[in-house]
Order: C-alpha cells, then sequence, then structure tokens
C-alpha cells in the first residue's frame, strides 16, 4: 500500500469521478484506475462501484476512506515537522529594538552580566547554536516598531513602554499593543542626570517629578517607551516637560547633560556618569523593557526558536 494509491482513492472518492481525479493530480485516467485497483487487490475487497454514471464508494470503501484521510495528514504533518527542523537549519529573523536598549542592566549588585547578558552577547549565543540563522537589526521607537511587527515588516522587536502598559483593554497604559504578546525582560526607575553647578543639583538624593518643571530637559524622542514614562509621570504631578535636546541612547543623554544642556531622564547610569545622580519621586516614572511579537500569525521557526532563547535569557523582573 502506497501514499499515492490511498490519495488517488480519497480524490476519486471526493470527485465521484475518475477523470475529475485524474485532472486534478495531473495524471493519466488509466494510471489513476490502475493504481486503484491495485489497492483493492491488496485489500481484498472493492473500494469503488464503477457501474454508474458516477463513481460510488462501497460500503467498505465507505469504511476505509476516513482511515485513508488519516494517513494521508498523518504524512503532511510528518513533512511539515521535517521542514521546521529544516528552517532552524536556515533562516532570518528581523529584530526591533527601541533606541538604545540594548537589554544592559542598570548599574549595580543585583543583575550581574553572567545573570543579565547584554542582548549582543545573548545573540551571539544563540547563533553559535544555530549557525544558520542570520539576524537583522533595526532600531527605531517603540510606536513605529508596533506598526512594522503588525504590519510584517518586524518578526520581533525589544520595546519600551510605561510600567502600567499591558496591552490589555481597558488598562492605563497604552491599548496600541493589543494584538501583540508581551513578555517583560527588565523593569528599571529613572533618574535626573544633572549639569554641574544646575540648580537640581542641590537637591538631597531625592527629587519630586514635578520640580523639573520650566528646567531643560534631555530626553529620548516622542514614541519611546522612556519618553512616555516621563511625560506620563509629569502630567500626573500636574507638570509638563520641556524637552530642549532629544537624542536615542542613555549614553548620549548623559553626555548632552555633562556638556550642560540640560537635566538628562534616564535609567540609573551610575557613578561612571560623573553628575549628581537625583531619583525621581512622587510619582516616581518607572519604564520597562519587553520583548513583542504579533498574535495574529504563526511564527517561523527561526522566529520561534529565537524567541524561545529570548525568554529564557531574560525570564524577566
Amino acid at each position: 500500500m502506497e501514499l499515492r494509491q490511498l490519495q488517488y482513492f480519497v480524490t476519486v472518492a471526493q470527485h465521484g469521478s475518475f477523470t475529475r481525479a485524474a485532472e486534478l493530480l495531473h495524471l493519466s485516467q488509466p494510471g489513476v484506475s490502475s493504481q486503484i485497483r491495485q489497492l483493492e487487490r491488496e485489500l481484498g475487497h472493492r473500494l469503488l462501484d464503477r457501474s454508474g454514471r458516477s463513481v460510488q464508494l462501497t460500503r467498505v470503501g465507505e469504511a476505509v476512506l476516513p482511515h485513508a484521510r488519516a494517513a494521508l495528514a498523518a504524512a503532511a504533518a510528518a513533512r511539515l515537522t521535517a521542514q521546521e527542523f529544516d528552517g532552524l537549519r536556515h533562516g532570518h529573523v528581523r529584530l526591533g529594538m527601541v533606541a538604545g536598549a540594548a537589554l544592559t542592566p542598570p548599574p549595580g549588585p543585583l543583575l550581574a552580566p553572567e545573570t543579565f547578558p547584554g542582548l549582543a552577547t545573548t545573540l551571539a549565543a544563540f547563533r553559535k547554536e544555530h549557525p544558520g540563522i542570520d539576524f537583522s537589526l533595526a532600531e527605531d521607537t517603540t510606536a513605529r516598531m508596533l506598526d512594522c511587527l503588525r504590519e510584517g515588516r518586524l518578526d520581533l522587536a525589544v520595546i519600551g513602554l510605561p510600567t502600567a502598559a499591558s496591552g490589555q483593554e481597558g488598562d492605563d497604559g497604552w491599548t496600541a499593543l493589543s494584538g501583540l504578546a508581551l513578555h517583560p525582560v527588565l523593569e528599571v526607575p529613572l533618574v535626573a542626570l544633572c549639569p554641574a553647578g544646575h540648580p537640581l543639583a542641590a537637591a538631597d538624593g531625592l527629587l519630586p517629578v514635578a520640580a523639573l518643571a520650566g528646567h531643560a530637559l534631555v530626553s529620548t524622542p516622542r514614541g519611546t517607551g522612556l519618553r512616555t514614562a516621563l511625560e506620563r509621570a509629569l502630567a500626573e504631578a500636574g507638570a509638563t516637560p520641556t524637552v530642549a535636546v532629544e537624542a536615542a541612547a542613555p549614553t548620549q543623554l548623559a553626555e548632552l547633560a555633562a556638556h550642560g544642556l540640560g537635566v538628562a531622564v534616564l535609567p540609573d547610569p551610575g557613578a561612571a556618569a560623573g553628575l549628581p545622580v537625583r531619583r525621581l519621586t512622587d510619582p516616581a516614572p518607572r519604564v520597562r523593557i519587553a520583548l513583542a511579537w504579533p498574535t495574529g500569525r504563526p511564527c517561523a521557526p527561526p522566529t520561534a526558536a529565537l524567541l524561545a532563547h529570548l525568554r529564557a535569557a531574560y525570564p524577566g523582573p
């Protein structure tokens, strides 16, 4: 018994005609008929009644038909499984990354490099396991990357978002996240990095976020999670920001503040910045870094493999 014989039998049974089945199978009618007769001889029963104007199933044929269809479905599933493994040998993943979010943890003893590796380290480890899978990395704002995920121009993205945003309808975060799955990676508070001699540098450790009003600020562009978290915290405190300079990466924000261009609002850079760092309160703005991917279509095998690898490397806060 061969799969092709079962396929011919199922096609004839479905259309009630050897002629139509032969057309669909791109074969000659005698060839289809011959293979089905061979199947009938092997089973010891006639499966099709050819005596009428249309071909009908015999009682044995009716009983055999579901098994024939199940055998063909199982064969198709086996082929798909094998193709998925082949997809892990060769493939391409389009990964988006919010400006400045290299998945590098903030300084401090809680997250050491061996427990929270940088994104480049994680991708290198994945590439070692799957040398045939390539990447393209695109840096952009969260807002634009959400559109790219939905439109199929990105497979995965590392995005920044306000802490409250969950993607669930009715939350107090971004409803624009609906239709996407999220895996939180890192949650950090934002601080104010004050230029030397700045009035806010004299604050004793804690700085109410409303105190930023009226001062030139250095922040990331609109559409990034950091900027949105800052604006939300200021709005809650009844203040509005005055962003004098925009830059993509936290290191750039710190450098601009060091040159006196404004108070930088960013994740805590620690002592490396060489400038006074003031923790923001009332409320304390926090930004969350998360993996995002679309839920409306299945992940290709290379994308699914990388997603699983990233989720294992970054289990979340």
